[in-house]
């Protein structure tokens, strides 16, 4: 898989996240410091816990493929798959039971990519088998963020996608065994292939069993070598 640079990244993430609104680092910055007064700076960065950075399939297409399953390798960055896609994930930021991550899609084919609305998901584990994992189309009722909706997304050969996603690794039931996820089989849109990609950290659910998705948009750059942009970040407190 590609390596971009640090720089790169945060840049994306900053520009990503003035596009949110209020977004996730206001959600994450509450958890982590409840208590704080109006006049306590927020501390930086995501947490050191996990590093590393999907939804229901049935997304719509303007130009279906048929279903082909693929595993994304780790190549540079001018390496292009045979679905003419590139699709990587972003690093999990968490503060205390908030899990947040993005899942970036760029487009090195030749022809035009087309979106419009969520992603297919599947939570595998280390065996990459499914997990059960309910995936919502939607940040509600994890959390409260920004989602554009579907509408329709029309990628160049360059540009970018991304799509945000928000969990929680919260334990209610310690009679139940708490589920993590070690990869995500990523769908684009109905009838597309399928890619396995391997987030940058666990995807930690305990046992909410859940995960909600905002819908693919434009990333704010759409350079394929400048980077991925790391998930706009929720506004509630936690459910």
């Amino acid at each position: 898989m590609a390596v971009i640079p640090f720089r790169h990244v945060a840049a994306l993430t900053a520009v990503a996240l003035l596009a949110a609104g209020c977004g996730l680092s206001e959600e994450i910055e509450r958890e982590r410091n409840p208590e704080r007064t109006a006049d306590a700076a927020p501390e930086g960065g995501p947490t050191g816990g996990a590093s590393g950075v999907p939804t229901a399939p049935g997304l719509g297409s303007r130009t279906p493929i048929p279903v082909e399953e693929e595993t994304v390798p780790d190549a540079p960055t001018s390496s292009c798959p045979a679905s003419g896609v590139r699709i990587e994930p972003g690093m999990v930021d968490a503060a205390m039971g908030l899990r947040a991550m993005s899942v970036t899609l760029t487009n090195c084919g030749k022809r035009a990519y087309r979106l419009n609305g969520y992603p297919g998901l599947s939570v595998l584990d280390e065996h990459r088998e499914p997990l059960d994992v309910q995936i919502l189309q939607g940040p509600k009722p994890v959390t409260q963020m920004d989602d554009p909706g579907p509408h329709p997304v029309t990628l160049k050969r360059g540009e970018s996608a991304y799509t945000a996603l928000v969990w929680r690794n919260t334990v209610t039931d310690t009679t139940t065994t708490a589920v993590s996820g070690t990869y995500l089989e990523v769908t684009p849109a109905k009838g597309a292939r399928k890619a396995t990609v391997t987030p940058q950290g666990r995807i930690d659910l305990g046992n909410t069993g859940r995960i909600g998705t905002t819908a693919w948009q434009k990333s704010p750059t759409s350079d394929a070598g400048a980077g991925r942009p790391t998930a706009p970040a929720p506004s509630t407190p936690p459910s």
